[in-house]
């Protein structure tokens, strides 16, 4: 009995050590690195007393954002489909046969069942399909961030909404051309380049779906 309780005792810190392990690490998307125009020297801006130039913007043009920290509102419309289809199929025969009719010191009739005769045959047939289809539509206002020497906007934008106990946040950045941005201060997600939506939820919601330590335990453990 005390020998069971030896092993069982000696078993137990290797369970939790299992169980206690973090789980996988959740989906990251990383930084681009996209290349960038090279950088062009600002002139000194002189500002008077009246008259300020940085902040200078002409009477009768539209409001279209062009400055860090002016606001622009973006159209999440992205559809991603793509699916794949492979077959691969082998198919091998072979056939050996082989007798013998005479030889010497041997009468004619001596080798009438000395025949020996062989098959080979393989086969292999290969079938594999792909598909994968995502949507995600949404609406968020994103900030200007930078303002690249080529004229073009970096922005960046996050938004959080809590019910009860759940808080679901989305995260959205890219750069946007200004020629790009419509009426209002608007513009399609399609027409942004190295854009990166995230969106998480964090709360009550979310640690209902992750996994417990015994069942992380069985599924590092079980080998099927």
């Amino acid at each position: 009995m005390s020998f069971a309780l030896c092993r069982v005792a000696a078993l137990a810190p290797l369970v939790l050590l299992f169980g206690c392990q973090a789980m996988a690490p959740k989906v990251d998307i990383a930084d681009t690195s996209p290349v960038l125009p090279q950088a062009v020297v600002a002139p000194p801006v002189n500002n008077g007393a009246i008259f300020q130039g940085a902040s200078y913007r002409p009477l009768f043009e539209d409001h279209r954002a062009r400055l860090v920290g002016d606001t622009i509102t973006v159209q999440i419309v992205e559809k991603v489909a793509a699916s794949q289809q492979s077959t691969s199929s082998i198919d091998k025969n072979g056939s050996v046969n082989g007798s013998i009719s005479a030889l010497p010191f041997f009468a004619p009739n001596s080798f009438k069942r000395a025949s020996a005769t062989g098959s080979n045959e393989q086969a292999f047939e290969g079938k594999g399909t792909t598909a994968s289809a995502n949507t995600f539509s949404g609406t968020i206002t994103a900030t200007v961030i930078n303002v690249l020497p080529n004229g073009h906007l970096v922005i960046s934008g996050e938004k959080q909404i809590g019910v009860n106990q759940h808080v679901d946040v989305l995260r959205f950045s890219g750069q946007v051309d200004p020629r790009a941005i419509q009426p209002g201060n608007s513009v399609a997600s399609a027409q942004i380049a190295n854009v990166r939506i995230e969106q998480r939820g964090r709360g009550a919601q979310a640690e209902a779906q992750g996994i417990g330590w015994l069942g992380r335990f069985f599924l590092n453990v079980l080998p099927l």
